[in-house]
Protein backbone atom coordinates (compact mmCIF):
# COMPACT_ATOMS: atom_id res chain seq x y z
CA UNK A 1 0.00 0.00 0.00
CA UNK A 2 1.42 3.42 -1.61
CA UNK A 3 2.44 5.84 2.01
CA UNK A 4 -0.04 8.74 2.11
CA UNK A 5 1.15 12.49 2.87
CA UNK A 6 -1.53 13.01 5.12
CA UNK A 7 -0.32 10.97 7.34
CA UNK A 8 3.11 11.37 7.99
CA UNK A 9 4.72 14.33 10.30
CA UNK A 10 6.34 17.03 8.29
CA UNK A 11 8.76 18.67 10.49
CA UNK A 12 9.89 22.49 9.29
CA UNK A 13 13.50 21.78 10.19
CA UNK A 14 16.40 20.13 8.87
CA UNK A 15 17.21 16.54 8.67
CA UNK A 16 17.14 13.37 6.83
CA UNK A 17 14.17 11.20 5.76
CA UNK A 18 14.03 7.61 5.16
CA UNK A 19 11.33 5.41 2.99
CA UNK A 20 10.26 2.37 4.25
CA UNK A 21 8.61 -0.84 3.02
CA UNK A 22 5.70 -2.53 5.31
CA UNK A 23 8.40 -4.86 6.76
CA UNK A 24 10.71 -1.89 8.02
CA UNK A 25 12.85 -2.32 5.40
CA UNK A 26 14.58 0.92 4.20
CA UNK A 27 14.02 1.92 0.21
CA UNK A 28 15.79 5.49 -0.03
CA UNK A 29 17.55 7.85 2.65
CA UNK A 30 17.22 11.39 1.67
CA UNK A 31 18.40 14.97 3.37
CA UNK A 32 16.56 18.00 3.16
CA UNK A 33 17.03 22.02 4.41
CA UNK A 34 13.57 21.44 4.77
CA UNK A 35 11.87 18.54 5.66
CA UNK A 36 8.34 18.80 5.22
CA UNK A 37 9.28 20.60 1.39
CA UNK A 38 11.35 17.95 -0.03
CA UNK A 39 8.74 15.42 1.47
CA UNK A 40 6.28 17.09 0.34
CA UNK A 41 7.71 17.57 -3.46
CA UNK A 42 7.87 13.06 -3.64
CA UNK A 43 4.20 13.83 -4.05
CA UNK A 44 3.80 16.32 -6.55
CA UNK A 45 1.78 15.26 -9.73
CA UNK A 46 4.73 15.52 -12.51
CA UNK A 47 7.64 14.64 -9.67
CA UNK A 48 11.20 15.07 -11.16
CA UNK A 49 12.45 12.08 -11.44
CA UNK A 50 10.75 8.72 -12.91
CA UNK A 51 11.60 6.53 -10.17
CA UNK A 52 9.87 8.67 -7.72
CA UNK A 53 6.32 6.90 -8.00
CA UNK A 54 7.55 3.69 -8.06
CA UNK A 55 9.41 4.77 -4.99
CA UNK A 56 6.18 6.18 -3.46
CA UNK A 57 4.13 3.17 -4.20
CA UNK A 58 6.54 0.23 -2.45
CA UNK A 59 6.84 2.28 0.11
CA UNK A 60 4.38 2.22 3.87
CA UNK A 61 5.44 4.48 5.41
CA UNK A 62 8.17 7.67 5.69
CA UNK A 63 10.45 8.25 9.16
CA UNK A 64 11.68 11.60 9.42
CA UNK A 65 15.12 12.54 12.06
CA UNK A 66 15.81 16.21 13.02
CA UNK A 67 18.95 17.40 12.98
CA UNK A 68 20.54 20.03 14.53
CA UNK A 69 22.12 22.08 10.86
CA UNK A 70 21.86 20.91 6.63
CA UNK A 71 25.39 20.02 7.52
CA UNK A 72 24.69 17.36 9.88
CA UNK A 73 22.06 15.88 7.92
CA UNK A 74 24.13 15.71 4.98
CA UNK A 75 26.79 13.06 7.00
CA UNK A 76 23.78 11.47 8.75
CA UNK A 77 22.79 10.92 5.22
CA UNK A 78 26.18 9.07 4.32
CA UNK A 79 26.14 6.59 7.41
CA UNK A 80 22.58 5.71 7.08
CA UNK A 81 23.41 5.16 3.52
CA UNK A 82 26.34 2.57 4.30
CA UNK A 83 24.32 1.43 6.93
CA UNK A 84 21.23 0.15 5.09
CA UNK A 85 22.01 0.03 1.74
CA UNK A 86 18.78 1.42 0.05
CA UNK A 87 18.30 0.12 -2.92
CA UNK A 88 16.68 3.42 -4.78
CA UNK A 89 20.16 5.42 -3.91
CA UNK A 90 21.24 4.35 -6.54
CA UNK A 91 18.61 4.45 -9.36
CA UNK A 92 17.89 8.24 -7.90
CA UNK A 93 21.25 9.53 -7.15
CA UNK A 94 22.24 12.53 -9.13
CA UNK A 95 25.94 11.40 -10.27
CA UNK A 96 27.22 14.50 -8.46
CA UNK A 97 29.37 15.36 -5.84
CA UNK A 98 28.57 17.59 -2.80
CA UNK A 99 29.61 21.18 -3.29
CA UNK A 100 32.77 23.29 -1.94
CA UNK A 101 33.97 26.51 -0.97
CA UNK A 102 37.56 27.00 -1.49
CA UNK A 103 40.70 29.32 -0.84
CA UNK A 104 43.08 28.16 -3.54
CA UNK A 105 47.12 28.40 -2.89
CA UNK A 106 48.05 31.15 -5.66
CA UNK A 107 49.64 33.81 -3.99
CA UNK A 108 46.81 36.00 -4.12
CA UNK A 109 44.48 33.46 -3.61
CA UNK A 110 40.59 33.14 -5.86
CA UNK A 111 37.93 31.84 -3.74
CA UNK A 112 36.01 29.20 -5.44
CA UNK A 113 32.52 27.04 -5.53
CA UNK A 114 33.50 23.68 -6.83
CA UNK A 115 32.36 20.16 -6.57
CA UNK A 116 35.91 18.80 -6.53
CA UNK A 117 38.18 21.66 -5.04
CA UNK A 118 42.22 21.76 -6.63
CA UNK A 119 45.01 20.24 -4.52
CA UNK A 120 46.50 22.00 -1.75
CA UNK A 121 43.39 24.41 -1.66
CA UNK A 122 41.37 25.67 1.50
CA UNK A 123 38.07 23.95 1.73
CA UNK A 124 35.08 24.49 3.89
CA UNK A 125 31.97 22.32 3.19
CA UNK A 126 30.46 20.00 1.96
CA UNK A 127 27.43 22.28 1.68
CA UNK A 128 24.04 20.47 1.92
CA UNK A 129 22.67 22.70 -1.21
CA UNK A 130 23.83 23.63 -4.18
CA UNK A 131 22.32 27.14 -3.86
CA UNK A 132 23.33 28.07 -0.82
CA UNK A 133 27.01 27.83 -1.42
CA UNK A 134 26.72 29.79 -4.44
CA UNK A 135 25.10 32.78 -2.36
CA UNK A 136 28.08 32.37 0.25
CA UNK A 137 30.63 32.27 -2.46
CA UNK A 138 29.20 34.85 -4.35
CA UNK A 139 28.37 37.25 -0.95
CA UNK A 140 32.30 36.75 -0.38
CA UNK A 141 33.89 37.65 -3.83
CA UNK A 142 31.32 40.61 -4.33
CA UNK A 143 31.71 42.16 -0.22
CA UNK A 144 35.68 41.43 0.10
CA UNK A 145 36.56 41.99 -3.36
CA UNK A 146 37.82 38.65 -4.03
CA UNK A 147 39.20 37.30 -7.71
CA UNK A 148 37.04 33.75 -8.95
CA UNK A 149 39.50 33.60 -11.91
CA UNK A 150 43.39 32.66 -12.74
CA UNK A 151 43.61 35.86 -14.89
CA UNK A 152 41.37 38.38 -12.79
CA UNK A 153 42.35 40.85 -10.72
CA UNK A 154 41.65 41.25 -7.34
CA UNK A 155 39.20 43.35 -7.93
CA UNK A 156 35.17 43.22 -6.89
CA UNK A 157 32.52 45.72 -5.73
CA UNK A 158 35.12 47.19 -3.01
CA UNK A 159 38.42 48.75 -3.48
CA UNK A 160 40.97 45.99 -3.03
CA UNK A 161 43.80 47.95 -2.23
CA UNK A 162 47.00 46.76 -2.61
CA UNK A 163 48.59 43.09 -2.34
CA UNK A 164 48.72 43.05 2.09
CA UNK A 165 45.14 44.60 1.70
CA UNK A 166 44.14 41.68 -0.46
CA UNK A 167 45.84 39.13 1.74
CA UNK A 168 43.99 40.66 5.09
CA UNK A 169 40.67 40.29 3.12
CA UNK A 170 41.73 36.85 2.83
CA UNK A 171 41.76 36.32 6.60
CA UNK A 172 38.85 38.22 7.46
CA UNK A 173 37.28 35.63 4.85
CA UNK A 174 38.96 32.90 6.49
CA UNK A 175 37.84 33.71 9.90
CA UNK A 176 34.12 34.16 8.86
CA UNK A 177 34.38 30.72 7.02
CA UNK A 178 35.47 28.90 10.40
CA UNK A 179 32.67 30.75 12.19
CA UNK A 180 34.66 32.95 14.28
CA UNK A 181 33.69 36.40 13.18
CA UNK A 182 32.76 38.15 16.38
CA UNK A 183 36.62 39.04 17.09
CA UNK A 184 36.63 40.87 13.99
CA UNK A 185 33.74 42.57 13.98
CA UNK A 186 35.11 44.10 17.20
CA UNK A 187 38.59 45.09 15.66
CA UNK A 188 37.01 46.76 12.95
CA UNK A 189 34.58 48.16 14.95
CA UNK A 190 37.29 50.04 16.88
CA UNK A 191 38.98 50.93 14.16
CA UNK A 192 35.71 52.88 12.69
CA UNK A 193 35.33 54.68 15.64
CA UNK A 194 39.29 55.51 15.41
CA UNK A 195 38.86 56.33 11.75
CA UNK A 196 35.66 58.85 12.55
CA UNK A 197 37.17 60.64 15.71
CA UNK A 198 40.28 61.33 13.32
CA UNK A 199 38.08 62.43 10.30
CA UNK A 200 39.03 59.72 8.08
CA UNK A 201 35.46 59.42 7.30
CA UNK A 202 36.31 57.42 3.90
CA UNK A 203 37.85 54.81 5.86
CA UNK A 204 35.82 54.40 8.29
CA UNK A 205 32.87 54.10 6.05
CA UNK A 206 35.04 51.14 4.18
CA UNK A 207 35.21 50.27 7.91
CA UNK A 208 31.53 50.14 7.93
CA UNK A 209 30.83 48.36 4.93
CA UNK A 210 33.16 45.92 5.79
CA UNK A 211 31.43 44.71 9.33
CA UNK A 212 28.17 44.60 7.24
CA UNK A 213 29.43 42.47 4.70
CA UNK A 214 30.58 39.96 7.60
CA UNK A 215 27.31 40.08 9.57
CA UNK A 216 25.55 39.41 5.66
CA UNK A 217 27.76 36.27 5.23
CA UNK A 218 27.57 34.88 9.00
CA UNK A 219 23.99 34.89 8.14
CA UNK A 220 24.12 32.97 5.40
CA UNK A 221 26.61 30.85 6.53
CA UNK A 222 26.60 26.84 7.39
CA UNK A 223 28.18 26.27 10.64
CA UNK A 224 28.58 22.48 12.17
CA UNK A 225 29.38 21.91 16.21
CA UNK A 226 32.16 19.99 16.92
CA UNK A 227 31.38 19.28 20.66
CA UNK A 228 29.70 15.37 20.68
CA UNK A 229 31.58 12.75 21.54
CA UNK A 230 30.51 9.62 21.28
CA UNK A 231 27.11 10.45 23.14
CA UNK A 232 23.65 9.19 23.27
CA UNK A 233 20.90 11.28 23.54
CA UNK A 234 17.43 10.06 24.97
CA UNK A 235 14.56 12.08 24.18
CA UNK A 236 10.70 11.74 25.27
CA UNK A 237 7.55 12.18 24.47
CA UNK A 238 4.24 11.42 25.65
CA UNK A 239 0.50 11.77 25.51
CA UNK A 240 -1.54 9.74 27.96
CA UNK A 241 -0.53 6.60 28.40
CA UNK A 242 1.37 6.68 25.18
CA UNK A 243 5.05 7.80 24.69
CA UNK A 244 7.36 7.64 22.35
CA UNK A 245 11.63 7.06 23.26
CA UNK A 246 14.16 8.10 20.53
CA UNK A 247 18.27 7.60 21.07
CA UNK A 248 20.17 10.20 19.13
CA UNK A 249 24.05 8.26 18.71
CA UNK A 250 26.33 11.61 18.13
CA UNK A 251 30.33 11.25 17.43
CA UNK A 252 32.52 13.41 16.27
CA UNK A 253 30.75 16.39 16.25
CA UNK A 254 27.44 15.00 14.47
CA UNK A 255 24.31 12.88 14.61
CA UNK A 256 25.41 9.50 13.23
CA UNK A 257 22.05 8.23 13.86
CA UNK A 258 18.45 7.27 15.62
CA UNK A 259 16.44 4.83 17.06
CA UNK A 260 12.54 5.15 18.13
CA UNK A 261 10.83 3.03 20.23
CA UNK A 262 6.83 3.51 21.23
CA UNK A 263 6.21 2.74 24.99
CA UNK A 264 3.62 2.61 27.48
CA UNK A 265 4.10 5.16 30.33
CA UNK A 266 2.81 5.56 33.56
CA UNK A 267 3.27 9.29 34.50
CA UNK A 268 6.23 8.77 36.13
CA UNK A 269 9.17 9.46 33.49
CA UNK A 270 11.89 8.58 35.78
CA UNK A 271 10.55 5.10 36.43
CA UNK A 272 10.22 4.72 32.24
CA UNK A 273 13.24 6.07 31.14
CA UNK A 274 15.09 3.69 34.15
CA UNK A 275 13.58 0.74 32.61
CA UNK A 276 14.33 1.94 29.33
CA UNK A 277 18.32 2.51 29.92
CA UNK A 278 18.51 -0.93 31.72
CA UNK A 279 16.63 -2.41 28.61
CA UNK A 280 18.08 -0.69 25.72
CA UNK A 281 21.77 -1.09 27.35
CA UNK A 282 21.01 -4.97 27.88
CA UNK A 283 22.54 -5.92 24.98
CA UNK A 284 24.91 -3.06 23.75
CA UNK A 285 27.55 -1.14 25.39
CA UNK A 286 26.89 2.04 26.69
CA UNK A 287 28.66 5.35 25.51
CA UNK A 288 30.94 7.67 26.96
CA UNK A 289 28.51 10.01 27.92
CA UNK A 290 24.54 9.52 28.11
CA UNK A 291 22.18 12.39 28.26
CA UNK A 292 18.76 11.65 29.35
CA UNK A 293 15.86 13.94 30.23
CA UNK A 294 15.57 13.12 33.72
CA UNK A 295 17.72 11.57 36.73
CA UNK A 296 17.89 8.10 36.45
CA UNK A 297 17.03 6.01 39.27
CA UNK A 298 19.88 4.80 42.33
CA UNK A 299 21.29 1.67 40.90
CA UNK A 300 21.11 2.33 36.70
CA UNK A 301 24.35 4.59 36.61
CA UNK A 302 26.68 2.00 38.20
CA UNK A 303 25.09 -0.56 36.36
CA UNK A 304 25.68 1.17 32.63
CA UNK A 305 29.70 1.48 33.86
CA UNK A 306 29.87 -2.65 35.10
CA UNK A 307 28.09 -3.14 31.27
CA UNK A 308 30.93 -0.73 29.53
CA UNK A 309 33.71 -1.78 31.98
CA UNK A 310 35.19 1.91 32.53
CA UNK A 311 33.12 5.36 33.94
CA UNK A 312 29.58 6.32 32.02
CA UNK A 313 28.62 10.13 32.66
CA UNK A 314 25.09 10.34 33.20
CA UNK A 315 24.10 13.88 32.53
CA UNK A 316 20.89 15.72 32.63
CA UNK A 317 22.07 18.92 30.74
CA UNK A 318 20.49 22.59 31.35
CA UNK A 319 22.70 24.83 29.75
CA UNK A 320 25.61 24.40 27.19
CA UNK A 321 26.17 22.96 23.85
CA UNK A 322 24.81 19.22 25.32
CA UNK A 323 21.47 20.99 25.36
CA UNK A 324 21.03 21.39 21.82
CA UNK A 325 21.65 17.16 20.86
CA UNK A 326 18.68 17.14 24.28
CA UNK A 327 16.18 19.19 22.41
CA UNK A 328 17.30 17.69 19.03
CA UNK A 329 16.37 13.83 20.63
CA UNK A 330 13.10 15.63 22.29
CA UNK A 331 12.21 17.12 19.17
CA UNK A 332 12.57 13.45 16.83
CA UNK A 333 10.57 11.68 19.79
CA UNK A 334 7.71 14.29 19.26
CA UNK A 335 7.92 13.42 15.83
CA UNK A 336 8.07 10.03 16.61
CA UNK A 337 4.98 10.11 18.93
CA UNK A 338 2.89 11.45 16.06
CA UNK A 339 3.76 8.29 14.26
CA UNK A 340 3.16 5.91 16.48
CA UNK A 341 -0.72 7.43 17.75
CA UNK A 342 -1.37 7.79 13.33
CA UNK A 343 -0.50 3.92 13.24
CA UNK A 344 -2.97 2.98 16.51
CA UNK A 345 -6.70 3.05 15.66
CA UNK A 346 -7.31 6.45 15.11
CA UNK A 347 -5.32 9.52 17.22
CA UNK A 348 -5.55 9.37 20.78
CA UNK A 349 -8.17 12.26 21.36
CA UNK A 350 -10.28 9.43 18.79
CA UNK A 351 -9.53 6.64 21.29
CA UNK A 352 -10.96 9.49 23.86
CA UNK A 353 -14.35 9.55 22.26
CA UNK A 354 -14.39 5.96 21.78
CA UNK A 355 -13.94 5.55 25.50
CA UNK A 356 -16.36 7.83 26.15
CA UNK A 357 -18.92 6.67 23.97
CA UNK A 358 -17.97 2.79 25.17
CA UNK A 359 -18.67 4.27 28.81
CA UNK A 360 -21.87 5.45 27.97
CA UNK A 361 -23.35 2.78 25.99
CA UNK A 362 -23.34 4.84 22.52
CA UNK A 363 -22.18 3.37 19.70
CA UNK A 364 -19.68 6.27 19.11
CA UNK A 365 -19.06 9.96 20.25
CA UNK A 366 -17.52 11.38 17.12
CA UNK A 367 -19.32 14.63 17.47
CA UNK A 368 -19.99 16.52 20.65
CA UNK A 369 -21.51 20.03 21.29
CA UNK A 370 -21.12 21.63 25.09
CA UNK A 371 -23.44 24.21 26.20
CA UNK A 372 -22.02 27.10 29.28
CA UNK A 373 -23.39 30.16 30.29
CA UNK A 374 -22.01 32.82 31.97
CA UNK A 375 -23.06 35.89 34.00
CA UNK A 376 -22.21 38.44 37.00
CA UNK A 377 -25.52 39.97 38.84
CA UNK A 378 -28.00 39.29 35.86
CA UNK A 379 -25.61 41.59 33.39
CA UNK A 380 -23.47 40.83 30.35
CA UNK A 381 -25.51 37.56 29.99
CA UNK A 382 -23.94 34.98 27.59
CA UNK A 383 -23.56 31.88 26.51
CA UNK A 384 -21.35 29.68 24.49
CA UNK A 385 -21.02 26.64 22.77
CA UNK A 386 -17.84 24.35 21.32
CA UNK A 387 -17.71 21.92 18.82
CA UNK A 388 -15.44 18.43 19.44
CA UNK A 389 -14.83 16.13 16.68
CA UNK A 390 -12.98 12.58 16.75
CA UNK A 391 -12.15 13.79 20.26
CA UNK A 392 -10.20 17.24 19.10
CA UNK A 393 -11.74 21.04 19.43
CA UNK A 394 -13.78 21.94 15.96
CA UNK A 395 -13.35 25.66 16.62
CA UNK A 396 -14.57 25.97 13.20
CA UNK A 397 -18.27 25.41 14.74
CA UNK A 398 -17.27 27.25 17.93
CA UNK A 399 -20.74 29.56 18.89
CA UNK A 400 -20.77 32.62 20.89
CA UNK A 401 -24.30 33.98 22.06
CA UNK A 402 -25.77 37.29 23.62
CA UNK A 403 -28.61 36.28 25.78
CA UNK A 404 -31.61 38.43 24.32
CA UNK A 405 -34.72 37.62 26.65
CA UNK A 406 -34.90 38.60 30.07
CA UNK A 407 -34.26 35.24 32.24
CA UNK A 408 -31.82 35.88 35.03
CA UNK A 409 -30.68 32.43 35.89
CA UNK A 410 -28.49 30.01 34.12
CA UNK A 411 -31.05 27.70 33.67
CA UNK A 412 -33.42 29.94 31.76
CA UNK A 413 -30.78 31.22 29.68
CA UNK A 414 -29.47 28.02 28.49
CA UNK A 415 -32.97 27.22 27.59
CA UNK A 416 -32.90 30.59 24.86
CA UNK A 417 -29.72 29.98 23.82
CA UNK A 418 -29.71 25.91 22.95
CA UNK A 419 -33.43 27.02 20.73
CA UNK A 420 -31.40 29.38 19.15
CA UNK A 421 -28.55 27.04 17.91
CA UNK A 422 -31.12 23.91 17.03
CA UNK A 423 -32.55 26.92 14.03
CA UNK A 424 -29.51 26.99 12.98
CA UNK A 425 -28.29 23.17 12.81
CA UNK A 426 -27.85 21.24 9.18
CA UNK A 427 -25.95 18.47 11.08
CA UNK A 428 -26.86 16.79 14.55
CA UNK A 429 -24.59 15.93 17.05
CA UNK A 430 -23.60 12.51 18.52
CA UNK A 431 -24.01 14.23 22.35
CA UNK A 432 -25.45 17.71 23.71
CA UNK A 433 -23.05 18.18 27.09
CA UNK A 434 -24.79 21.13 29.14
CA UNK A 435 -22.21 21.89 32.01
CA UNK A 436 -24.79 21.58 34.14
CA UNK A 437 -26.71 18.78 36.55
CA UNK A 438 -30.12 17.29 36.98
CA UNK A 439 -31.88 20.17 36.79
CA UNK A 440 -30.28 21.76 33.16
CA UNK A 441 -30.76 18.48 31.70
CA UNK A 442 -34.43 17.71 33.15
CA UNK A 443 -35.56 21.22 31.31
CA UNK A 444 -33.09 21.10 28.19
CA UNK A 445 -34.47 17.51 27.40
CA UNK A 446 -38.02 18.88 28.14
CA UNK A 447 -37.61 21.68 25.64
CA UNK A 448 -36.10 19.43 22.55
CA UNK A 449 -38.94 17.16 22.84
CA UNK A 450 -41.49 20.11 22.58
CA UNK A 451 -39.30 21.02 19.43
CA UNK A 452 -39.88 17.69 17.62
CA UNK A 453 -36.16 17.26 17.85
CA UNK A 454 -36.31 13.98 20.54
CA UNK A 455 -34.31 11.38 19.59
CA UNK A 456 -32.39 13.02 17.03
CA UNK A 457 -29.05 13.00 19.77
CA UNK A 458 -28.30 12.16 23.27
CA UNK A 459 -28.56 14.62 25.65
CA UNK A 460 -26.25 14.63 28.85
CA UNK A 461 -25.16 17.17 31.89
CA UNK A 462 -21.92 17.10 33.34
CA UNK A 463 -21.55 18.05 37.08
CA UNK A 464 -18.37 19.81 38.46
CA UNK A 465 -18.73 17.93 42.21
CA UNK A 466 -17.23 14.64 41.57
CA UNK A 467 -17.80 15.13 37.80
CA UNK A 468 -21.00 13.20 37.29
CA UNK A 469 -22.64 12.75 34.40
CA UNK A 470 -26.51 12.83 34.17
CA UNK A 471 -28.87 10.79 31.28
CA UNK A 472 -32.25 10.55 31.48
CA UNK A 473 -33.23 6.80 31.79
CA UNK A 474 -29.93 6.32 33.50
CA UNK A 475 -28.05 6.14 36.73
CA UNK A 476 -25.62 9.05 37.35
CA UNK A 477 -21.77 7.87 36.76
CA UNK A 478 -19.28 9.12 38.06
CA UNK A 479 -16.48 9.15 35.53
CA UNK A 480 -13.08 7.90 35.25
CA UNK A 481 -9.96 8.14 32.61
CA UNK A 482 -12.45 6.97 29.77
CA UNK A 483 -14.52 10.09 30.70
CA UNK A 484 -11.86 12.81 29.98
CA UNK A 485 -12.94 13.88 26.29
CA UNK A 486 -16.56 14.97 28.39
CA UNK A 487 -14.45 16.57 30.78
CA UNK A 488 -12.01 18.38 27.77
CA UNK A 489 -15.26 19.61 26.40
CA UNK A 490 -16.65 20.88 29.57
CA UNK A 491 -14.03 22.97 30.72
CA UNK A 492 -12.93 23.89 27.02
CA UNK A 493 -16.63 25.61 27.19
CA UNK A 494 -16.14 27.27 30.27
CA UNK A 495 -12.82 28.57 29.32
CA UNK A 496 -14.60 29.62 26.02
CA UNK A 497 -17.68 31.56 27.66
CA UNK A 498 -15.47 33.24 30.70
CA UNK A 499 -13.13 34.67 28.13
CA UNK A 500 -16.21 35.99 26.10
CA UNK A 501 -18.09 37.34 29.05
CA UNK A 502 -14.48 38.96 30.17
CA UNK A 503 -14.50 40.59 27.24
CA UNK A 504 -18.07 41.87 27.26
CA UNK A 505 -17.67 43.57 30.41
CA UNK A 506 -14.02 45.32 29.53
CA UNK A 507 -15.71 46.59 26.41
CA UNK A 508 -18.94 47.89 28.44
CA UNK A 509 -18.04 51.58 29.41
CA UNK A 510 -20.86 51.45 32.29
CA UNK A 511 -20.37 50.58 35.71
CA UNK A 512 -23.07 48.99 37.49
CA UNK A 513 -23.03 50.32 40.98
CA UNK A 514 -25.21 47.48 42.39
CA UNK A 515 -22.38 44.79 41.82
CA UNK A 516 -20.26 46.42 44.16
CA UNK A 517 -23.01 46.53 47.25
CA UNK A 518 -21.87 44.59 50.00
CA UNK A 519 -24.23 41.60 51.16
CA UNK A 520 -26.30 41.97 47.68
CA UNK A 521 -25.42 38.44 46.07
CA UNK A 522 -26.94 36.67 42.97
CA UNK A 523 -30.25 35.45 44.44
CA UNK A 524 -31.14 38.72 46.24
CA UNK A 525 -29.79 40.59 43.16
CA UNK A 526 -32.50 38.71 41.20
CA UNK A 527 -35.36 39.17 43.38
CA UNK A 528 -34.83 42.68 43.47
CA UNK A 529 -35.03 42.77 40.02
CA UNK A 530 -38.03 40.90 39.69
CA UNK A 531 -39.76 42.81 42.52
CA UNK A 532 -39.19 46.11 40.52
CA UNK A 533 -39.60 44.85 37.28
CA UNK A 534 -36.38 45.85 35.77
CA UNK A 535 -32.96 47.92 36.36
CA UNK A 536 -34.74 51.23 35.31
CA UNK A 537 -36.99 50.72 38.09
CA UNK A 538 -34.49 49.86 41.00
CA UNK A 539 -32.41 53.13 40.22
CA UNK A 540 -35.56 55.40 40.67
CA UNK A 541 -36.34 53.19 44.21
CA UNK A 542 -36.52 54.98 47.14
CA UNK A 543 -35.07 53.39 50.65
CA UNK A 544 -38.19 52.94 51.85
CA UNK A 545 -39.48 50.85 48.67
CA UNK A 546 -36.57 49.14 48.69
CA UNK A 547 -37.08 47.82 51.84
CA UNK A 548 -40.15 45.94 51.37
CA UNK A 549 -38.38 43.80 48.78
CA UNK A 550 -38.41 40.30 50.42
CA UNK A 551 -35.14 39.30 51.85
CA UNK A 552 -33.25 42.71 52.06
CA UNK A 553 -33.63 44.13 55.60
CA UNK A 554 -33.24 47.81 56.31
CA UNK A 555 -28.94 47.81 56.50
CA UNK A 556 -28.93 46.36 53.32
CA UNK A 557 -31.64 48.49 51.49
CA UNK A 558 -29.68 51.64 52.71
CA UNK A 559 -26.72 50.62 51.16
CA UNK A 560 -28.38 49.63 47.54
CA UNK A 561 -29.80 53.10 48.01
CA UNK A 562 -26.90 54.93 48.56
CA UNK A 563 -24.75 53.18 45.61
CA UNK A 564 -27.48 54.29 43.07
CA UNK A 565 -27.44 57.86 44.37
CA UNK A 566 -23.97 57.97 44.67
Amino acid sequence: MAVELSSISLPKKPGVYLFKNRKGRVLYVGKATKLSERIRSYFAKNPDRAMIPELVKKSDDIECIVTASPHEALILERQLIREHKPRYNSMLKDDKSFPYLALTSDNLPRILYSRRPPKNAVIWGPFPNAGAAKQVMKLLRRQFGLRDEKNNIPFGYLDSGNDDDYRQRILAVKQILNGNASSLIESLTQKMDQNSENLEYEVAARQRDLIKAIRTTTSQHIVSSKVYRDCDAIGFASEGDLAAVVVLHADDGVVRGQESWQMIHREDIGETISMFVSDHYTNRIPPKLLLTPTPLFDGVEDWLQTRRDSAVEVRNPSRGDLVTLMKLASQNAEIQLIRFVNKTSGSLEKRAADDGAKLLGMQQMNHIVCFDMAQIQGEHRVGASVCFKDGRPHKEEYRKYTVKGEQLDDLRMMREVVQRWMKHQTEWPDLLLLDGGRTHLNMISEMIEQSGNAGKFAIAALAKREETVFRKGHEPIILDRRGRVLIHARDEAHRFVNTFHRKRRKASKMVDPLEKVPGLGAKKFQTLIRHFGGRKEVLHASEKDIKTVPGIGPALAKRIFEAIND
